[in-house]
C-alpha cells in the first residue's frame, strides 16, 4: 500500500471512475477534477505527488493547464503525466514540450496501468 496522492483530471466520468477505482485499490489517495477550474481549485487545497492530465479538457485544455502549472513554483516539480485518448504520431512530443513528464494512452491497459503510474510517484 502507498500513501501517495494523485490528482486525476479527466472530463469523462467513466474514465474518472475506472481510473480512480484502480488507483484506490493500490492505496493511492485520489482527487479528481473534470476541468481546469476544478483542477486549480483542488491544487489550492493540496499538492499531489502526481497529476494525471487529460489533454482534451473543455475550456482550458490539458496542455495549456500543464504549461500554467509549470510556471507555478509550488507545482513545478510535481510529475504531470499526459493521460489521453489522442495517440496520433507526434502527440507525445507535444505533451512533453508542454511540460508533461510522461504519456499514457487511453483506453488504459488495466494490467499494466499501476506499474506505469508507479514510475512517476
Amino acid at each position: 500500500m502507498t500513501n501517495k496522492s494523485i490528482l486525476l483530471i479527466d472530463d469523462c466520468l467513466q474514465n474518472l471512475k475506472l481510473t480512480q477505482f484502480l488507483l484506490r485499490q493500490e492505496g493511492f489517495k485520489v482527487g479528481t477534477a473534470q476541468n481546469a477550474d476544478q483542477a486549480l481549485s483542488a491544487l489550492e487545497e493540496c499538492i499531489p505527488d502526481m497529476i494525471l492530465m487529460d489533454i482534451q479538457l473543455p475550456g482550458m485544455d490539458g496542455l495549456a493547464l500543464t504549461r500554467h502549472l509549470r510556471r507555478d513554483e509550488t507545482l513545478r516539480d510535481v510529475p504531470i503525466v499526459a493521460f489521453t485518448a489522442s495517440a496520433i504520431k507526434g502527440d507525445e512530443e507535444i505533451a512533453r514540450a508542454a511540460g508533461c513528464d510522461g504519456y499514457i494512452t487511453k483506453p488504459i491497459d488495466t494490467r499494466t496501468f499501476i506499474s506505469v503510474v508507479r514510475e512517476y510517484v
